[in-house]
């Protein structure tokens, strides 16, 4: 071997200066690239990674060729996770000096971080017999030659240096984590997306692995989560087409999280639109599949002027069959359709690891109720930590991380709603308006000033949490990380006014309805004037209006308030009721009924009182 190596420096040598003394280089390298794949010992590999270190030098531009870089990388990572420490430190040095080469002929750094991570992702998906640990050494020893090259310290070398160590250590991480998480649908997700992620200097290994993702989604019946990682995958094509001169922005109307794709480095011009085309077809058949209709319309909006551009009328006939199916579709379920469930996840404890008091929302199958989820998480870490060591926290108080065992598993799950401003209320019409592009959610927790969860009217309170998660909803993955958290108390007067509002929203409802549904009616009806044991209208009414108007206290803006919240209860439970006798005036089936109830002596009290109080 060390013949065979003075061979070539004596070729490379005698080569140098003359016409094909480049080629006569790149012949060497292969050369050499060949022999470190084969197994040598610790003396020749140090002078091999010499060797190679000296080639890069005389290379320059000519090693960034799609052949030579990528395999010299592969090459080196490779040793870099070898068991002995000198072989590692050559091929650590040997790989600092490979970037730091080419940091200096351009000053860009994308392309050898993206060869770099590919060789990580080679090594890691083929090589079983590699040293993690090692390898992590290997990595450090890297990061340290940058910290203290005082060339460059007035650069920005060591600070992309340092970024794409920290990023190789995630993706090494991650992958090994893998194995230990397959029975857990949302942890594994997650570290596929963090993989996903980490290859943004990769677009084929980001699109092979967004790919992934959505294979796993397709086994649970996740379609819509599917069709997101589809959704996200055109985005990364996109932006590597600049297509329709907005790269990812292309897809911003499908989903709002389509920019997380502008930041891949546009490296990899051998993306066509034949793959876009592809990808968003396939989402657009996972979305109908979920019945995301609204969402295939937008992703056709995309796909329509490339099949026009294509002079493709077979597509474009088939397109426009298929966004018939979709408004169809729309127009048949409308008032039916129900969407995702959504629920608060916080874990403490430190059996978690990585998990512990970190807070999530979680996007469950339509009308998943409370007790399923509670009973699917506790099972799941249940048989992972054992059954007595995991506790479900079933309330939405605070925790008091002091007062938990340190040995248990605690999890909180709160139901959550969306939640939006006035504002967005008036731009998000439809129910499916109101279930897409979400990333803002809050629960309610009843308390009193004395410490208890319920009391009177005129103590009763209200903290309401909104949560804001990192990403919006649907995503890739059907949990995404809360990145906020505010609260706001309401007083008692302002539960009373939030509560008449809703009912009045009730009651607009049922009476907006058409053809209007006789049973509905009823029940917004005896729900919202129907007797209710000191919680009702009047109730409210005599808590907190009464004073008002004897004169015990003055009046406020917030009393003001609730008196014209209760003037428009008033027209509206009178409208419903209209309605209701319109409906049943000839057979008055159901009106003995409520009569029964008391229902038009409470009516006629109500109205009474709300007169006074006008």
């Amino acid at each position: 071997a060390l013949t065979l190596l003075h061979a070539i420096e004596t070729i490379v040598q005698s080569c140098s200066g003359l016409e094909g003394g480049q080629q006569a280089c790149s012949g060497a390298l292969a050369v050499l690239l060949r022999a470190l794949q084969r197994n040598q010992s610790a003396t020749v590999l140090q002078h091999m990674f010499a060797s190679v270190r000296a080639l890069i030098l005389k290379l320059g531009w000519s090693w960034c060729s799609e052949e030579a870089g990528p395999g010299t990388c592969r090459v080196l990572l490779r040793h870099c996770a070898a068991l002995c420490a000198s072989t590692r430190a050559h091929a650590a040095a040997a790989l600092y000096a490979l970037m730091r080469h080419h940091y200096h002929l351009g000053n860009n750094f994308s392309r050898v971080k993206m060869q770099v991570t590919m060789s990580l992702s080679s090594l890691v998906g083929t090589s079983t017999t590699f040293s993690e640990e090692s390898l992590r050494r290997a990595l450090k020893t890297v990061l340290m030659y940058a910290e203290h090259d005082q060339d460059l310290q007035d650069t920005n070398f060591p600070e992309q240096v340092k970024d794409l160590v920290f990023n190789l250590h995630m993706i090494l991480s991650d992958t090994v984590k893998m194995k230990e998480f397959q029975e857990d649908p949302e942890m594994l997700l997650d570290l596929m997306h963090r993989i996903a992620r980490g290859y943004q200097h990769s677009p084929d290994l980001r699109l092979t692995w967004l790919s992934n993702m959505a294979q796993k989604h397709m086994e649970r019946s996740n379609h819509l989560e599917a069709g997101m990682c589809l959704v996200h995958g055109a985005a990364l094509v996109a932006e590597q087409l600049r297509s329709g001169g907005r790269g990812a922005a292309l897809l911003q109307r499908v989903t709002h999280n389509a920019l997380d794709e502008s930041c891949a480095d546009p490296l990899h011009h051998h993306l066509t639109a034949n793959e876009l085309q592809a990808l968003l077809e396939h989402a657009a058949g996972e979305l109908m599949t979920a019945g995301m209709y609204e969402t295939v319309n937008e992703v056709y909006k995309v796909l329509i002027p490339i099949a026009e551009d294509n002079r493709d009328y077979k597509k474009l006939a088939n397109i426009h069959g298929k966004l018939n199916e979709a408004f169809t579709r729309i127009e048949q379920l409308h008032g039916k359709r129900i969407f995702g469930t959504y629920f608060r996840v916080s874990f403490y404890g430190a059996r978690f690891g990585d998990l512990d008091g970190e807070e999530f929302v979680y996007k469950e199958h339509a009308l998943t109720k409370l007790p399923e989820i509670f009973s699917r998480l506790e099972n799941f870490y249940g048989q992972r930590f054992g059954a007595e060591n995991v506790v479900i926290i079933k309330d939405s108080n605070v925790v008091d991380v002091s007062s938990l065992e340190p040995d248990k598993a605690y999890i909180q799950i709160t139901y959550v709603e969306p939640y939006f401003e006035p504002h967005e209320l008036r731009t998000r019409l439809t129910h499916y308006e109101r279930n897409y592009n979400i990333k803002r959610f809050m629960y309610a927790t009843p308390f009193t000033a004395g410490g208890r969860a319920h009391g009177e009217l005129g103590e009763q309170c209200k903290r309401k949490t909104l949560l804001t998660t990192a990403h919006h909803f649907p995503y890739v993955k059907t949990r995404i990380q809360v990145v906020q958290r505010t609260q706001i108390i309401l007083t008692p007067i302002e539960v009373a006014i939030e509560d008449i509002q809703k009912k009045i929203h009730e009651l607009a409802a049922a009476t907006s309805q058409e053809p209007p549904d006789p049973k509905m009616l009823q029940m917004v009806l005896q729900g919202c004037i129907g007797t209710t044991v000191n919680q009702g209208p009047l109730e409210l009414a005599q808590v907190f209006l009464a004073p008002v108007v004897e004169g015990a206290q003055p009046p406020t803006r917030l009393t003001n308030k609730l008196r014209l919240a209760f003037k428009d209860f008033s027209k509206k439970h009178a409208g419903v009721l209209t309605k209701f006798c319109f409906i049943f005036n000839a057979s008055e089936v159901l009106i003995p009924e409520l009569c029964a109830t008391g229902f038009r002596d409470r009516l006629l009290i109500m109205k009474e009182s709300f007169e006074v109080l006008n």
